[in-house]
């Protein structure tokens, strides 16, 4: 039976630390929409974890390469933390950080935050002083996880430079750690928190599943990070609507194989994965697309999402191993550009897998959920996903919506898994309209009620005074054998404004094309000559956002 979602103006949340927030908060009143399925758990992830620890104490919550975590260990750890972290001073409200890689240990930090009402802040990894500095003291981080060193980067060094500059920062607490932590710069050993008795979680005040849980920083291709703020009840429904749409669990012993990092939105939502489905994450630590065969067979994974390089790498090494992955079901593609040719790939190699390309983003994770069933590859492959659980309109250039089916305009959307909105009040109100977020994504709806995104709104090229998709010309160059992937952008023109400029990366052991075979190429499949590329470029790699997205603002400095 379908809910009701009810969806209020903005109100004034004020928590017990320093964080005030004025955003848009579902409540009981108010404009009402209907959406399949739309209702909430209300309940906490550590109010699951304490259940699932209880009901299937040794099932199987986490596979690692390193080996296995049960529901009662997790649940555990969990406890002795909230110990260890009443230990430095933190009380709800507090906001704390962790900047790690695929490290189990972000699972019982996570529920002991939620258990003490505490906000977290996922850091990707690859961040450094710069973004860094801006992020902690704009939610005024008071406790940070980090490892001591990951790769090639010392992250505690880091960390002691920052502290001199952002006031509110208090613990630095050390994950992992080479070398004894040193208390006159701040620094905890993570194993001494952990060394603690474990805490009676029954004596805390309940949390409220509908208050800020995380807050999560968007990259971005401009301008300083959005800071998107999630509740324990959006992203519960986020991990429930994957659930529904897919009845995982429900006929197989399900696993999800996660490899995106875990201080992304997806990656995030798989460490709340197994208390809120009862079900497994096999998490790998460092994507390598060899290692992911094996560890995919090892821990017989049925369902992943990632972005379009992990699918495209994943199916290079598994035909060359000759290893077509029996166990997976379903991989979710999305957070990148997919092209059709990767989903038809995946049923050729794969042998039981279907892909099917998703859309969504922080603020409204997964907005459509693909199309599993084997009779839809072609949609699966030529459309962005079948609408599942949000309400969506194309909106024109005035904010008026458009319901003529076919018609281009601005994606916007409202629905239970959206963010409560940005902390920044400002950006609240430039991206909503009567409620609806305004994703900054071009598309139609089909009379499949499915996406097709065309462009971003910011990334049409203006030829001429003729508007060009970007995206329509890189769609175009994926067909070219030697192109493993094409990111087109506008540059300069001294006479049109505006031109189509292609950069390019070249699939292995392909001779990389010249101007003159592109635009032979464009012209056979028989495009308008405007869109054709007048200049490319061949690169070893494009820069790209946490998430695998093309940092299209870099190519375009780049160009200046």
């Amino acid at each position: 039976m379908p809910a009701e979602l009810i969806f209020l103006g903005y109100n004034e949340l004020k928590f017990s630390g320093a964080i005030s927030i004025s955003t848009k908060l579902p409540k009981a009143s108010a404009e009402r929409i209907t959406l399949d399925q739309g209702d909430w758990r209300y309940t906490t992830i550590a109010d699951s974890a304490w259940k699932c620890g209880e009901e299937k104490p040794d099932d199987i919550a986490f596979l690692l390469e390193s080996g296995d975590k049960t529901f009662s260990q997790i649940a555990n750890e969990a406890r002795s933390l909230i110990t260890g972290l009443k230990s430095v001073g933190l009380k709800s409200g507090d906001t704390i950080a962790f900047q790690l890689p695929n490290w189990i240990e972000a699972a019982s930090i996570d529920i002991a935050c939620a258990a003490l009402k505490l906000v977290v802040v996922p850091i990707v990894p690859i961040y450094r002083d710069k973004e860094l500095s801006f992020i902690l003291s704009d939610a005024n981080v008071k406790a940070v996880f980090i490892p001591h060193r990951y790769r090639s980067a010392d992250f505690r060094d880091m960390y002691r430079r920052l502290r001199e500059e952002i006031e509110c920062l208090d613990s630095i607490i050390l994950v992992r750690n080479d070398l004894p932590a040193d208390p006159n710069h701040c620094e905890v050993d993570f194993s001494s928190l952990m060394a603690n008795e474990p805490f009676d979680e029954t004596i805390l005040d309940a949390a409220d599943p509908d208050q800020l849980k995380t807050i999560l920083y968007t990259s971005g291709t401009t301008g300083t990070p959005k800071a998107v703020m999630h509740t324990h009840n959006t992203i519960n429904r986020v991990i429930d609507n994957k659930v529904d749409y897919l009845s995982l669990g429900s006929e197989h012993e399900d696993r999800m194989f996660m490899a995106s990092p875990i201080t992304h939105i997806t990656g995030y939502g798989s460490i709340n994965f197994p208390f809120v489905t009862g079900l497994s994450t096999a998490l790998m630590e460092r994507w390598d697309a060899n290692v992911a065969v094996d560890f995919i067979t090892k821990t017989r994974s049925t369902v992943s999402v990632g972005a379009t390089p992990f699918l495209k790498e994943l199916l290079d090494a598994a035909e060359a191993r000759e290893n077509p992955l029996p166990s997976m079901r379903y991989f979710i593609c999305g957070g990148a550009s997919v092209p059709p040719q990767i989903i038809y790939r995946t049923r050729k190699i794969l042998q039981n897998c279907r892909a099917f390309r998703v859309y969504g983003s922080t603020e409204a994770p997964i907005i459509t959920l693909g199309w599993p069933e084997a009779t839809h590859l072609d949609l699966a492959a030529e459309t962005d996903g079948k609408i599942y659980n949000y309400d969506v309109r194309i909106f024109n250039e005035n904010g008026e919506d458009i319901t003529t089916i076919g018609a281009e305009g601005e994606i916007a959307t409202k629905g239970s898994g959206m963010m409560l909105g940005y902390k920044d009040q400002n950006q609240n109100d430039a991206a909503f309209i009567d409620g609806y977020f305004m994703t900054g994504d071009i598309g139609v709806l089909t009379k499949d009620n499915a996406l097709i995104i065309t462009d971003r709104k910011k990334d049409i090229i203006i030829r001429g005074g003729e508007n060009i998709s970007a995206k329509e010309v890189e769609d175009l160059l994926h067909h070219h054998p030697s192109v493993k992937e094409a990111a087109v952008v506008s540059s300069p023109h001294p006479r049109l404004g505006e031109a189509v400029y292609a950069f390019l990366l070249i699939n292995p052991g392909f001779t990389a094309p010249s101007l003159t075979d592109i635009k032979d190429f464009s012209e056979s499949m028989k495009i308008a000559k405007q869109k054709i590329p007048e200049a490319i470029e061949i690169l070893a790699d494009f820069p790209r956002t946490p998430s695998g997205k093309v940092r299209k603002d870099e190519l375009r400095k780049k160009l200046r």
